[in-house]
């Protein structure tokens, strides 16, 4: 191979190789920043309606669930609501140890419809129901107490539908995460395995200040 050929053979070579990186760099790069691009959470009085869940399905621990519902001090006489109730464990034991008329609010229609089998296989399916919505849709009004375990941002979010919806008195209980500017009136911790689990408790005050609104 002559001079001028082996030289335009490694001009072609290079030429090839700096598309190739550039190529990579560029798809790197995309893949890093676009997470940065995803458009704001949309404030709760225009959030659309959606069947995408916002918070992963994780089973709250039965002693967690004894001891939220012990702190709530449901009865026989409340309207319980859990939101992103998963399993239907939290209305469900609250029907069974205290006659506790309860709806659990899903939008993952896997897990309503396991709740509704778990209803029926405790013998309490006439005293809960289990709605397949997104909880943001879902009208609160009735509810004397409410259960969560959702996420940190999902609560800011769903704090001003609680304090507009529910009636004061109303008790709120949420595994783990808290309402930012909203503070409990008791924080608890319960151990379950190897992990240390926070609940917090809250009532609706009769008038709402305004940094919670």
């Amino acid at each position: 191979m002559n001079l001028s050929r082996k030289i335009g053979f490694l001009l072609t070579s290079l030429s090839l190789s700096s598309l190739v990186v550039v190529g990579c760099t560029q798809e790197r790069n995309f893949s890093e920043t676009s997470p940065q691009t995803q458009p704001p959470s949309t404030p709760v009085q225009n959030r659309p309606s959606t069947n995408v869940p916002d918070v992963p399905y994780v089973p709250t621990p039965e002693n967690v669930v004894n001891q939220m519902l012990e702190l709530a001090n449901v009865s026989g006489d409340d309207v319980l609501y859990d939101l992103g109730s998963g399993d239907g464990r939290i209305p469900i034991t609250a029907a069974q140890k205290y006659g506790t008329r309860g709806t659990g609010v899903e939008i993952n229609p896997e897990l309503v419809q396991r709740s509704r089998e778990n209803a029926e296989a405790a013998g309490v399916d006439d005293q809960v129901e289990f709605l397949q919505q997104d909880l943001f849709q879902t009208d609160l009004s009735d509810a004397t107490v409410v259960t969560l375990y959702l996420l940190p941002d999902v609560n800011l979010e769903l704090r001003s539908k609680l304090l507009r919806e529910l009636q004061p008195g109303t008790r709120v209980v949420s595994h783990d995460f808290d309402m930012g500017e909203w503070q409990p009136e008791q924080v608890i911790r319960v151990q379950s395995g190897a992990r240390q689990h926070t609940i917090y408790y809250w009532v609706v005050p009769e008038e709402i200040p305004e940094n919670l609104t």
